[in-house]
């Protein structure tokens, strides 16, 4: 069977990247987001019995068979996971597992990239919808304009909030965005994804929000988290 890669280019010499799938802190800022259990979930995933690293340091291998491997390329690192399979109590949860990658690596590029010195704030948002909805439509994206990565864009959501910057990235079920307003120098991310229904997990459609800030004062946060709970709360309702 084909195992499925997941892959960035990442604008950092090899060192750089390795560092950021070792040491604990540095992973805090790019996997997943603020929320309690993240330093138990980091050490079951990255230091468990099970996680090997290659000697020359482009080589990690994690539990359920995942492993990165890295490339060093004129144009910096590519970092690729080559997905496992998820066995037993976790086989149900292989789909979200291989979603999750998706971003955590994206948001790993754009932290080193972008904002390799300052502490990232996050906001995460999630909920399904017993009608179907397609989080697309209900934020008024019109994914067909939308341009390619690495392109400009400004959108105006259904929310009253209008975003401008680049388009990071794409996917047929996730949608990454730079944001100005999201960080006080420079711009954060967007990450906005839609989740099929799963057998076991989830009755009906999901989504998830992560934004990722930089700088930011608490009142701008609150008011950041305030827009997309209302969203939720509003479109995605169901547990």
């Amino acid at each position: 069977m084909d195992k499925t890669q997941l892959s960035v280019l990442v604008n950092a010499d090899a060192e750089q990247v390795w560092l950021m799938l070792r040491e604990p802190a540095r992973i805090a800022q790019w996997h997943g987001w603020e929320m309690d259990g993240l330093q138990e979930e980091i050490q079951q995933i990255y230091y468990g019995d099970d996680v090997t690293e290659g000697p020359d340091h482009l080589r990690l291998e994690l539990g359920m068979g995942d492993v990165f491997t890295l490339e060093p390329v004129p144009d910096g690192t590519r970092l690729t996971l080559t997905r496992g399979q998820a066995t037993g109590e976790w086989a149900k949860y292989d789909a979200d597992i291989t979603e999750g990658w998706s971003v955590f690596i994206q948001q790993l590029k754009f932290k080193l990239e972008r904002h390799p010195h300052t502490p990232r704030r996050t906001i995460f948002a999630d909920g399904t919808s017993a009608a179907h909805t397609r989080l697309w439509d209900a934020l008024g994206i019109d994914t067909g304009w939308l341009p390619d990565a690495g392109e400009p864009y400004k959108l105006t959501l259904t929310t009253g909030a209008t975003l401008e910057g680049k388009v990071w990235y794409r996917t047929e079920s996730q949608l990454g965005l730079t944001v100005a307003d999201y960080a006080e120098h420079g711009d954060g991310l967007l990450i906005l994804a839609q989740q099929a229904p799963v057998e076991g997990v989830r009755e009906h459609p999901g989504a998830q929000v992560i934004a990722s800030t930089w700088g930011l004062g608490a009142a701008a946060m609150d008011a950041i988290g305030s827009q997309w709970d209302s969203f939720m709360e509003t479109h995605y309702p169901d547990a």
